[in-house]
């Protein structure tokens, strides 16, 4: 680590410390694209107000916060209020730092896995290699696509509990890549039973630590298993009850909340009979969870990095509660397939989605609520064209991957009867 990764630290901080002292800053807290029920700010400061005043947080439908997050940060947000925006930024560099030392370590391991690999190289390839620049280049656009991305900026300075949620996704992206089981077990068992859907990223987690040993494998699930009782059990001492659970992941998977977000479930479920709720809440959930699991894990199982990057990007898209700096996140981990982007043939595309959609999410939101010239398919059709993007962007990194794969072994050009092949994935 050089002076320019301390140098991009204190910039990503510097600007977030800016826009924490505008108007931006609680307009942002305020939006539906960065604050949810589950993330919102205020939510997390009256589940602290009723948890310092001895009582329980979840009898209501207001606080879905984790007790031991309210717990650890009762003492700040009640005695050192003006230092929350300091906290959340040291928080969100702290999430950059180790998504930096993350990348490093990955290249290197590429680097190492290439140099054993070469011999059974087309010879054309040498651009779609791993080179000794990219020890440097790729972890300085990691840290750049984080702590300079407009949605992490404003989710950081909107002090939602995401931030918190992202240093724990890069903690367990660090010990993946470095290979601690232990500390990635318990983060994950940590995220498991705050927010529900990070369960997924177990399978990346097996393929790594299980070494192709179904035995290990077993041991590995009941330690990740033993680990999730163990953080709930802690949750329970916090508060003496089994209520958190019903408001935190009973409230993610029922989708009690239909408030409007960038995802998909609050506009299906508010023009649903009831009736037909139970069956499309399974639906969706199962949608945002094991559907893609086990045929990703099948053909990942070689890039468990690439598996767990897409399954975040695929919960950022699915879950019942996403925000904007979800989406930040994942898009922080694409500079570790820079050798797969001479494939990915929808970057324009995807960019003008993402632009469109985002400039009219705003101005929708305003012609429904406060002019009321417009009504929830407007607003839904922004956020639905926005996922569509996101969509478009997951699949295109994946058929880059298979066809950086091909290519490395069979070469870039293929002669059939004198004349140049085309692969074509279907």
């Amino acid at each position: 680590m050089d002076s320019k990764f301390y140098k991009l630290l204190l910039l990503g901080g510097a600007v977030r410390f800016y826009f924490c002292r505008t108007p931006l800053a609680p307009m942002i807290g305020n939006r539906v694209e960065f604050a949810t029920p589950l993330n919102s700010h205020k939510r997390m400061q009256e589940g602290i107000f009723l948890l310092q005043s001895g009582i329980d947080p979840y009898q209501g439908d207001l606080v879905h916060e984790s007790p031991l997050i309210l717990s650890a940060l009762s003492g700040l947000f009640q005695k050192y209020p003006h230092f929350l925006p300091i906290f959340y930024i040291l928080l969100d560099v702290c999430t950059a730092a180790l998504l930096y030392v993350m990348s490093l370590r990955f290249v290197k391991q590429k680097q190492d896995q290439q140099d054993v690999e070469r011999k059974e190289y087309a010879k054309d390839t040498e651009e779609l290699q791993f080179n000794p620049l990219d020890k440097f280049d790729i972890p300085e656009l990691v840290i750049v696509a984080y702590l300079f991305n407009p949605l992490t900026v404003m989710n950081c300075i909107g002090m939602t509990s995401t931030v918190i949620s992202n240093l724990f996704l890069a903690f367990f992206f660090y010990c993946l890549v470095k290979g601690l089981l232990l500390p990635c077990l318990l983060v994950l068992a940590f995220e498991t039973v705050r927010s529900f859907y990070p369960i997924v990223l177990i399978a990346p987690l097996l393929l790594v630590f299980s070494r192709n040993s179904v035995r290990r494998g077993v041991a590995i699930s009941v330690l990740f298993i033993v680990s999730c009782l163990l953080v709930a059990i802690a949750n329970y001492f916090v508060l003496n009850s089994w209520n958190f659970l019903d408001g935190t992941l009973g409230f993610i998977f029922y989708f009690r909340d239909l408030q409007p977000n960038i995802g998909l479930f609050w506009y299906f479920f508010t023009e649903m009979f009831e009736h037909f709720r139970t069956m499309f809440l399974i639906t969706f959930q199962l949608n945002a969870t094991v559907l893609y699991l086990v045929p990703l894990s099948i053909k990942l199982r070689k890039e468990p990095l690439l598996l767990a990057t897409v399954l975040v990007a695929l919960m950022a898209v699915f879950r019942a509660y996403p925000s904007l700096g979800d989406v930040g996140f994942y898009l922080a981990l694409l500079p570790l397939w820079k050798r797969c982007w001479k494939f990915m043939a929808h970057g324009f595309v995807v960019f003008t989605f993402f632009l469109v959609t985002l400039s009219m999410m705003g101005a929708l939101w305003h012609l429904w609520i406060y002019a009321g010239s417009a009504n929830a398919n407007f607003y839904f059709g922004a956020t639905l064209a926005f996922s569509t993007g996101q969509i478009f962007l997951i699949t295109d990194l994946l058929f880059a991957h298979v066809k950086r794969d091909f290519c490395l072994f069979n070469g870039q050009k293929i002669l059939i009867d004198g004349e140049e092949a085309r692969i074509v994935l279907k």
